[in-house]
């Protein structure tokens, strides 16, 4: 009895989610966004403040001029991940993103591990950028509301708090989430308002650099930096040389830049959370994603190239990088337009990680994992009022007592996380047979598995080792089969373990993996080795035939390189945060084992076959599938 106890919980932690919706109707929510929608929710949850700030210091600090291509090599970088979300974002027109992908995938535990992660990584998000909202207002004013709240609150507020409450940011949050609740267009076109209006400001910094900027910036030498260092006047220090020219911290400097600039394109993946808003998902959801990636990579290029062009790379103010630029070059009314855009980009990108969380939160409510009130849908604007509130609320109140800026990194891991995940799903799901196999098929199936068994009771020459490759590498059908599915999820599970210890590997200790040291750089070759002979078996494998919304190119390369560069970004977060992460998850799993597990609507039906691809090519607009 102990034993069907043990064995029936354990079928219900990896207990997978069909594909096909529950029932045929339409989406609870409203399908109101257009393509352009999508991309101003994309691209203005993914050009925030970042812009303004993240470009001046990856220039002074880490590649001068060669910043340029650190967004390049970034951006390359996001594309992996973005072609991952489009390919299962039209596929799987519904909201939940991430957390449906794995869902589907490996099954409800993991699933509830993604999107609980999400949800933290969606709430600390909001409080972040609504502080950061505050303080860029704040500053406009002189930094009169800061003062008067300290002098007022500062002497009640615990330690472990901020040192005043931001009723600023509050106010932020709770009128956006009104606006949230008011309907998916509405959000939109609120993000869409701000967002050119960002992106003319960004135009304006561009086409200004470009005019007032010298190509000598670019190819600057040790008699530059020794001149600018006697004759600066500035209350700043100096940032580093380098060799000068314009690699002055060699491709060493560009590659730590990437890794920095990497997270500049989070906030993307919006979009795949509006599949059951879409009006047409399986078509703008991969546009949008792709478009949104082009067009902030544009951006995020030209404002690096305009500022090292406009000031030497090592004068470059740290925490006002443009203001000071245009200080630099006589355009010092510049800085009111600057500071515009820095509003309206934190504005936009407020909106964007707000959409979101409460879409996560009622897929996740719908599905019986998160109490099912959260699953409410507002009968007339039809948006997820329970979980907006909710979300809006609980970010609300953070953002009014804590300081964020240390829990930055622990978002990110929930982010790549998601990443992580949705490029594993793509690797597994495209080698998965179609669950409503024929008859014909089936027979088929069972003749081969008898003829199997005959042949096995001749003494085979090839039997062994040899032939359990020889059948690996060469399979017998040009169709998926459960057991070539079977194959490539056990496969793809080796894969990602192999990543991650070559990422822990290369993480830790990375001189000397390259130096040649004896140990470490055998096991890196050993892992690169079984790394490939692993990707091999599963490239053989067939794949589905059916025609697709969207394809992601490559298969099993492209997903594999995603998982790679995701695993070795979280590979850098510091203990402590993983620390946190680990306190989130401990949370997490106390209320999967206390309510979800027992109230999963999936638990409560029958379980479909053991093939995973139920019916990929197929629509699948029903709330059920949320």
């Amino acid at each position: 009895m102990l034993c069907q106890d043990v064995h029936q919980f354990g079928q219900n932690l990896v207990r997978r989610k069909p594909l096909e919706p529950r029932t045929r109707a339409e989406s609870r929510l409203s399908r109101c966004l257009n393509t352009l929608d999508l991309v101003a929710l994309g691209v203005g949850s993914t050009l925030g403040a970042g812009v303004y700030i993240l470009a001046g210091e990856v220039a002074k600090n880490r590649a001068g001029p060669a910043s340029i291509i650190c967004f390049l090599v970034a951006a390359l970088t996001t594309v992996l991940s973005g072609l991952c979300y489009a390919e299962l974002g039209a596929r799987v027109p519904s909201a939940g993103s991430a957390y449906l992908y794995s869902y589907v995938t490996v099954g409800q535990l993991c699933a509830f591990i993604i999107g609980w992660d999400l949800i933290l990584s969606l709430v600390i998000g909001t409080a972040s950028v609504s502080r950061a909202w505050s303080y860029a207002f704040d500053s406009l004013t002189g930094n009169h509301i800061s003062q008067a709240l300290q002098r007022v609150f500062s002497q009640y507020m615990p330690a472990y708090l901020a040192t005043y409450p931001d009723f600023l940011a509050l106010a932020l949050v709770l009128l956006l989430m009104g606006v949230l609740i008011l309907g998916a267009r509405q959000s939109a076109l609120v993000t869409k308002v701000f967002t050119g209006i960002n992106i003319s400001v960004l135009s304006f910094i561009i086409v200004s650099g470009f005019i007032k900027g010298d190509l000598h910036n670019w190819k600057l030498t040790e008699q530059d930096y020794k001149l600018n260092t006697s004759g600066s006047n500035d209350t700043y220090s100096l940032g580093p040389l380098g060799s000068g020219g314009f690699l002055p911290f060699g491709f060493e400097g560009i590659l730590h830049g990437a890794a920095t600039c990497v997270y500049a394109f989070f906030g993307f993946d919006i979009i795949a959370t509006t599949g059951g808003e879409a009006l047409n998902p399986h078509r703008s959801i991969p546009w949008s994603i792709m478009i949104t990636i082009f067009i902030c990579f544009l951006l995020y290029f030209g404002v690096s190239a305009a500022l090292t062009l406009m000031v030497p790379y090592y004068l470059i103010h740290p925490a006002s990088p443009l203001p000071q630029a245009f200080f630099h070059i006589g355009w010092d009314p510049a800085r009111y337009v600057v500071a515009v855009g820095t509003l309206c980009a934190l504005t936009s990108s407020l909106v964007g990680v707000l959409f979101p969380m409460p879409r996560v939160i009622y897929s996740m409510a719908d599905d019986g994992l998160l109490f099912r009130g959260l699953a409410r849908i507002h009968a007339r604007t039809r948006t997820p009022v329970t979980a907006t509130l909710a979300s809006g609320i609980l970010a609300a109140v953070m953002a009014l007592l804590f300081e964020l800026r240390d829990l930055v990194e622990l978002s990110s891991i929930g982010t790549l996380l998601a990443y992580i995940m949705v490029a594993f799903s793509v690797l597994v799901l495209r080698y998965q047979p179609d669950q409503n196999l024929s008859k014909n098929e089936k027979a088929n199936n069972e003749i081969e598995i008898c003829e199997c068994d005959t042949s096995s009771l001749d003494p085979v020459p090839e039997a062994g080792t040899s032939w359990i490759l020889k059948r690996l590498c060469d399979p017998i059908h040009t169709t998926p089969t459960q057991k070539s599915g079977q194959i490539v999820y056990g496969c793809a599970f080796l894969l990602v373990i192999l990543l991650i210890i070559l990422s822990l590997t290369l993480a830790q200790w990375p001189i000397q993996v390259f130096s040649g040291d004896p140990v470490l750089t055998t096991v890196a070759v050993l892992l690169l080795l079984l790394i490939t002979g692993v990707t091999v078996i599963i490239w053989r494998q067939p794949q589905d035939p059916s025609r697709l919304p969207f394809r992601v190119p490559a298969l099993p390369v492209l997903p594999l390189v995603s998982i790679f560069v995701n695993v070795y970004l979280m590979m850098q977060m510091t203990s402590g945060t993983w620390a946190q992460f680990g306190v989130w998850n401990v949370i997490g799993s106390v209320m999967y084992l206390g309510y979800g597990i027992r109230h999963s609507l999936e638990n409560n039906e029958p379980q479909p076959p053991s093939s995973t691809s139920q019916n990929l090519h197929k629509n699948t607009p029903g709330p059920g599938s949320s």
